[in-house]
């Protein structure tokens, strides 16, 4: 079996990838055809480390989360070298839009802009909106035979 027991190590690589994450893929399930789609989004996340994404009402993958929340990102950044040699983590999520809590709203916009305040320029557009990704759980491959299966209770992101 290549996957290896959950570590200390391994749970805070883990969440040092997603803190520090600043565009990740977005898989969702397209809405008109059914077939997996792929986007690049901007991600930050809450006071919990729940990755949070500000998308546009007219995207594909805004219209396929709001069609079936189960979703899947993709972070970790390649750096010299061989690009699989590097930590990447993938999470299922489930998509859950940030609407009816005026102070819940008010704090994710202001941590998602200091994480990305080029996202000053369209937050405020209305047809943009935040969806928290709640974890469910995570597949993180931290470098050759580095390979950790973890939940989200065991990372405490529950």
């Amino acid at each position: 079996n290549p996957i290896r027991e959950t570590t200390a190590e391994a749970i805070s690589l883990a969440r040092k990838l997603i803190d520090d994450a600043h565009f990740v893929s977005l898989a969702v399930i397209d809405p008109e055809t059914g077939a997996p789609y792929v986007s690049r989004v901007a991600v930050a996340t809450d006071e919990v480390g729940t990755p949070i994404i500000l998308v546009s009402a007219l995207a594909r993958h805004t219209q396929g989360l709001l069609k079936n929340p189960l979703c899947s990102l993709l972070l970790g950044e390649p750096g010299k070298g061989d690009p699989l040699a590097h930590p990447r983590i993938t999470l299922a999520c489930l998509a859950q839009p940030v609407i009816g809590d005026a102070l819940l709203l008010t704090s994710i916009t202001e941590r998602f802009l200091q994480h990305q305040p080029k996202a000053k320029l369209y937050a405020a557009l209305p047809d943009f909106s935040f969806f928290r990704l709640d974890i469910e759980n995570a597949w993180l491959n931290g470098g050759f035979g580095r390979a950790f299966i973890l939940s989200a209770e065991n990372i405490g992101w529950r």
